[in-house]
């Protein structure tokens, strides 16, 4: 193990115990109060994955979230006091792939992030891939590969994080048919779906924009409302 794990809380009681159970499960913790001290690691701190609250006493975990979508992909998981939906959304939506609501149990959490490793590392490493053959499909200009985990459209790159890689691929494997929400969310996150859940709907608003796909007349990610999403052959 001993990958790099950034945790963000002004809580110092909740930054320690994540510390203390990810540190047990042998990763390499780099644990920071507040936002600046936390952008200056990660520019200067090869990172594996980042932990952020939402509710800093300088840089909200929004913005955390945004600085390192413009340079990095690997997991982020955000953490936070408030329940509301809203929050969550946006959160998803601007690149975090996991969100955990306080007060939570540090197991959970320790538990989600190996979930995510899991899949970024995946995602990253070449060796660990079991089929030999090139995996593509060209769906009218989209153009996505598992084995290099490359995906374009029309000629010009996409770049994905892990879980919109999933996400999309998913679709594309299952062209022509409509996939439910609760079939997607346990087919990429592995866990078990639970009603109201928003992490698939946000995630689908995310590959859109990075398509500019329109939503009310997407080309590609069309809405079966009440049923599902499908990308038609």
């Amino acid at each position: 193990m001993g990958e790099n794990i950034l945790v963000v809380d002004d809580e110092k009681e909740i930054a320690d115990l994540i510390e203390v159970y990810l540190k047990n499960d042998g990763y390499t913790v780099f644990k920071f109060y507040n936002g600046t001290d936390a952008l200056r690691c990660i520019e200067e701190t090869d990172l594996d994955l980042a932990i952020l609250d939402v509710m800093l006493p300088d840089i909200d975990g929004f913005q955390i979230c945004r600085k390192i979508r413009e340079k990095f992909y690997y997991p982020i998981i955000m953490l936070t006091a408030k329940v509301e939906d809203g929050d969550k959304i946006m959160g998803l939506t601007i690149g975090a792939d996991d969100y955990i609501t306080k007060p939570f149990n540090p197991l959970e959490v320790a538990a989600r992030v190996k979930t995510q490793l899991r899949r970024y590392m995946r995602y990253n490493n070449p060796a660990l891939k079991q089929e030999k053959e090139s995996r593509e499909y060209d769906i009218r200009g989209l153009i996505i590969n598992k084995d290099n985990h490359k995906c374009s459209l029309f000629g010009k790159e996409l770049h994905l994080t892990p879980i919109e890689f999933s996400v999309l691929w998913y679709l594309c494997e299952h062209q022509g048919k409509v996939v439910s929400s609760e079939e997607l969310f346990e087919a990429v996150w592995e866990e078990k779906y639970l009603d109201n859940n928003n992490t698939v709907m946000a995630h689908i608003g995310r590959l859109r924009e990075k398509m500019n796909e329109p939503a009310k007349n997407p080309k590609f990610i069309k809405t079966v409302w009440g049923v599902g999403y499908t990308i038609e052959k």
